[in-house]
């Protein structure tokens, strides 16, 4: 996910610039560049990786100005070269793009035709060439703008910068975010509320299709229809403070230790302690109504909704779909009358969930939403709003977020039971005594930090690690095997523990690792007799369980992890911890990039 950040400053720019740019590292990125209009001229300096070189690049090659645009580039089109990095430009214009131009292709070879010459890979530099046309043959910026925007097709946030215009931007957005801040006698655009904060409280959202003209007296915002209109203007509420590792080494770390503290905020938003009751936002819908939810999710929060099934079947006894968004509208999904349509996003903003969740509410579904940024487009397109209090998460790969999904989707599927007379007041007040014990159970995980810390060798110099679990623990096997492979670059797999004999095993060899989240209950013993098939072929396997399961099955394991025991529902929550823990040591080993891991986004605004 791409980082946009724009000032109509009265003072320069570039240094407050680069510090937005450093607020939005954690969405990931492979290139970064400002451009600044000074005396009649863009300035534009770019480079490829870490922002650093960025840096380097500005201390030998200045970028003076009182007006300037800067971006984070995550590539999509052509590789990350300091040539396909933002800003792009012409002659009269300089733009930052978020998202895709999907007829880029057309674009670019009616323009060539044209006699004008692109200088990068990009989809992005069409639109640069579009606008600069029309100000070449006599437009007016907003004039240029206006004619340019209906012949893109995809998904944009945009900031563009004029030469000949030095006291102004235009921005727009259509599918992905754009947010205008307020400032005194300064105006700035921002992919999102963090980038700004230093600079500002004040903020309003574009809706799809605004653009927007910004000035140093304020922001006059237009809709789709080119129509003058005004949109709110709230308190972000966003930390202006840097956001620091503190004392640990990484990010990911710090969010990891996080938890239980992040966790306890996030249910007690959702439970009453005083009564021991499970308690939702208001909403205009009987949810007791309901008659299927349909979940749709990416990545680490489709595994949360893979768990969340698990417990809307076993406690209100909701039939539960659910499908990757990336995929959801492909299928042409049956979406029948009275069905909840719940989507679970760390930041609201990636675009295919989003689309999946216009066509749920254009078939007449209710529409939840679980989500980590009360102030995203799923939040404010929601019926039903679930907020997570997990805070800004750096690292790319999600910890905390994951687990504060979790506590929200295991209050909701009590709620729900409430609500459909599945569960009686007692059966909810020891449901809500144990979610209340969670973030202790978590702090007790935590303790084993260290012991994992000294096995991870062990998995480092595998070429294949294997994950197995059975009931709600398989999600955690495949999110298990997902942190792997995002931070250590490891291929890894996750299987539910009973798939094993069905083809899996033909893999098991002395130097395959085989992680077993398994902790002691009704599915133990079948765990076990998995974990014997794996045995006899050699694999050599690491028991993530509490002491009674160690005792029964850790002998012959090459290593144990154990956990508290705990009750059934919260294990997920728990065992989270071993998983992303065992990952985190393992690309320490390695010497991986832990917080910005290679090729990955925070947010992909791209289907």
């Amino acid at each position: 996910m791409c980082g946009i950040i724009g000032i109509v400053g009265k003072e320069e720019v570039s240094d407050r610039l680069v510090d937005g740019l450093r607020r939005m590292e954690y969405r990931g990125y492979d290139s970064a560049g400002i451009c600044t209009v000074e005396a009649g001229e863009l300035v534009r300096r770019r480079a490829e990786g870490k922002l650093a070189n960025l840096v380097k690049e500005l201390a030998s090659h200045p970028a003076p100005g009182t007006v300037g645009i800067a971006h984070t580039r995550w590539a999509t089109h052509g590789a990350p070269t300091a040539a396909n990095a933002h800003p792009h430009a012409t002659d009269e214009v300089a733009l930052v793009h978020n998202g895709i131009i999907e007829n880029f292709r057309q674009l670019r070879e009616e323009l060539k035709a044209a006699g004008r010459t692109f200088e990068s890979e990009t989809d992005s530099e069409v639109v640069a060439h579009l606008v600069s046309d029309a100000i070449e043959k006599g437009a007016s910026p907003e004039d240029a703008v206006k004619a340019a925007l209906p012949r893109l097709r995809g998904a944009f946030a945009l900031a563009i910068a004029f030469r000949a215009h030095p006291d102004m931007l235009i921005g727009a957005r259509l599918g992905s975010p754009l947010v205008i801040g307020y400032g005194d006698g300064e105006t700035y655009l921002g992919s999102d509320a963090l980038a700004l904060a230093p600079l500002t409280q004040r903020i309003s959202y574009l809706e799809e299709g605004d653009w927007v003209v910004v000035t140093r007296e304020g922001a006059q915002i237009y809709d789709s229809n080119n129509n003058p209109v005004d949109r709110e203007v709230t308190t972000s509420g966003a930390s202006a403070a840097a956001i620091e590792k503190g004392n640990y080494r990484h990010f990911m770390q710090k969010e990891i230790f996080e938890q239980p503290t992040v966790v306890a905020q996030t249910l007690n938003s959702y439970i009453r302690q005083v009564d021991q009751s499970v308690a939702l936002p208001q909403i205009d819908y009987d949810l007791s109504q309901i008659n299927r939810v349909t979940i749709v999710a990416c990545g680490t929060s489709y595994y949360a909704g893979l768990v969340a099934k698990y417990w809307f079947e076993q406690f209100a006894r909701l039939p539960v779909d659910i499908d990757v968004a990336s995929e959801f509208r492909y299928r042409d999904p049956v979406l029948e009358p009275g069905g909840l349509a719940l989507f679970i996003s760390q930041s609201g903003e990636t675009a295919d969930t989003l689309a999946a969740l216009r066509h749920c509410r254009a078939e007449g579904q209710t529409i939840a939403v679980v989500v980590n940024v009360p102030t995203s487009s799923m939040a404010r397109e929601a019926d039903l709003l679930l907020p997570t209090h997990a805070g800004p998460e750096i690292g790319v790969a999600s910890t905390k977020a994951f687990t504060c999904q979790l506590a929200v989707l295991a209050a909701l599927a009590a709620n729900l039971a409430v609500l459909r007379g599945r569960l009686g007041r007692e059966e909810e007040a020891e449901i809500v005594r144990h979610l209340i014990e969670a973030p202790a159970c978590l702090n007790a995980a935590l303790d084993y930090d260290e012991a994992i810390s000294e096995m991870a060798h062990l998995i480092a110099p595998a070429r294949d690690v294997l994950y197995l679990g059975r009931g709600p623990d398989y999600p955690l096997a495949l999110e298990g095997a997902l942190k792997l492979k995002e931070i250590s670059y490891i291929h890894a797999e996750g299987y539910a523990s009973g798939e094993m004999k069905h083809g899996p095993i033909a893999l098991i060899d002395d130097a395959v690792p085989v992680i077993v989240i398994a902790p002691s209950g009704p599915l133990f013993e079948k765990t076990v007799s998995n974990m014997q098939e794996v045995s006899a072929r050699g694999g050599k396997i690491v028991l993530i369980s509490d002491a009674e399961g160690i005792a029964d099955a850790g002998e012959g394991c090459i290593a144990t992890i154990e956990m508290p025991r705990v009750h059934p529902l919260i294990a997920p929550i728990v065992y989270a911890v071993p998983v992303q823990l065992l990952a985190y040591h393992v690309a320490c080993v390695k010497g991986t990039d832990v917080d910005q891991p290679r090729n990955l986004a925070k947010s992909v605004t791209v289907e």
